[in-house]
């Protein structure tokens, strides 16, 4: 379904009757433009697929070169103990309003693959990470990735290489997770037979097989103004967070220090002008149940310990992006305790108020759920997000549209 306001359909159908009377496409392409700048302040909703019985999560979405968008999100009967979850994907071709026929990404055999990630580099290669779970563990998770330089034609990409990705944190990560717990929390209560939540985590950090593995995929990679690609990261198995670092446009890759806190995971990435990035972050802690934010002065090696900020998360993935002018967008789920209400906001001044909120779905009977952006900013300037939904018809992928008047004029 797609909802647009009443207005703009108006003014639609104004410069569609200019151009019959004056039968000139160019007069009506210009009027189209201006009216869409000025008028076009509603949202577009759509499901990229009908609503149906399977478990489908996790999506991502990018803008091709050529104007199409493609979205994927892995699809099956559960999620880490289902072994016939597979990658799933879809095509909007440029000018369209449905999305085409869904084609196979991914398929690691008798293995849950899960929580896929699209991303164009500066070569406009296409590169899709995710992740295959072995022994039904997110603990145990293999990060993945493909390659394609032929993803511009309909149906499934052709795929030119892929290969896993082995991350090998040092003992910098067992110093930093010690560092950081000792210097930023003390438990009261403890023995040596009952060691509090930070000894065992930093007990784990000493492990090397697990410091090696577990590392997942959510949101989108960033490319710094240095052309640094940073890929967000976070484990099951400790609870937090790490980058992955690639300086040779995704051919190799290291990793971060770990970003330590009390549950800090999937984070967002974004560039401040001065350099700085901040990340934010998905609660896994306890409560205050907040959006979880932390610090990088050295282009994403190593990250203040994340702490609460004031913006309500109830244990549900985000996304944040940096718009073309500079301006940042956040989606989330300003709850406590579920993720029936769907909120996007904005900031303009890098995230240190966020003045403007509008919501995309409120659910005050909690039977809708929205959960799991993906967001980017295409070439037209508009905002568009995909994200998971699952009402009492079934769970579908949505993709949604706006521009950013549209959050200013909020509910």
């Amino acid at each position: 379904e797609i909802c647009q306001t009443g207005l703009f359909i108006c003014y639609l159908i104004t410069w569609d009757f200019i151009m019959v009377l004056f039968k000139n496409k160019n007069i009506f392409i210009i009027g189209l433009f201006i009216v869409g700048q000025i008028f076009g302040k509603g949202i577009s909703k759509t499901s990229i697929f009908p609503a149906q019985g399977k478990h489908v999560h996790g999506s991502s979405i990018i803008e091709a070169p050529n104007g199409d968008f493609l979205a994927c999100w892995f699809y099956g009967s559960g999620e880490r103990t289902a072994n016939d979850v597979v990658i799933q994907g879809s095509r909007l071709k440029k000018g369209s309003s449905e999305w085409g026929s869904i084609f196979v990404m991914a398929d690691t055999p008798d293995l849950p693959d899960c929580n896929p990630v699209l991303f164009i580099n500066e070569n406009d290669e296409l590169m899709l990470f995710w992740i295959a779970v072995r022994a039904n563990g997110w603990e145990n998770s293999v990060l993945r990735y493909k390659i394609s330089s032929d993803y511009l034609k309909p149906g499934a990409p052709n795929w030119d290489w892929q290969d896993i990705i082995i991350l090998k944190p040092g003992e910098e990560f067992y110093n930093t997770i010690k560092k950081e717990f000792e210097a930023n929390y003390t438990d009261p209560a403890w023995s040596e037979y009952a060691l509090p939540y930070e000894k065992l985590i930093a007990e784990a950090a000493l492990d090397m097989e697990k410091r090696q593995k577990g590392w997942m995929t959510r949101i989108h990679p960033i490319t710094l103004s240095t052309g640094r690609i940073l890929l967000p990261l976070y484990s099951d198995g400790y609870n937090i967070s790490l980058i992955g670092i690639s300086d040779d446009n995704g051919k190799t890759w290291t990793s971060s220090k770990p970003i330590v806190g009390f549950g800090p995971v999937q984070p967002a990435l974004i560039e401040k002008n001065d350099g700085s990035i901040i990340a934010y972050m998905r609660d896994n802690g306890g409560s205050p149940y907040r959006i979880l934010v932390s610090e990088s002065q050295d282009q994403g090696m190593s990250w203040t310990f994340a702490t609460d900020s004031k913006i309500l998360n109830p244990g549900s993935s985000i996304d944040a992006i940096e718009l073309k002018n500079g301006h940042w967008v956040m989606i989330y789920n300003d709850t406590e305790d579920s993720r029936s209400s769907w909120a996007v906001s904005l900031s303009k001044d890098e995230g240190k108020t966020w003045k403007w909120t509008r919501h995309i779905g409120v659910s005050h009977d909690k039977s809708e759920s929205y959960s799991y952006p993906s967001m980017i900013q295409t070439k037209d300037g508009k905002i568009h997000i995909s994200y998971s939904y699952r009402n009492q018809e079934g769970k579908t992928i949505l993709h949604a549209s706006f521009n950013e008047n549209w959050i200013k004029k909020g509910d």
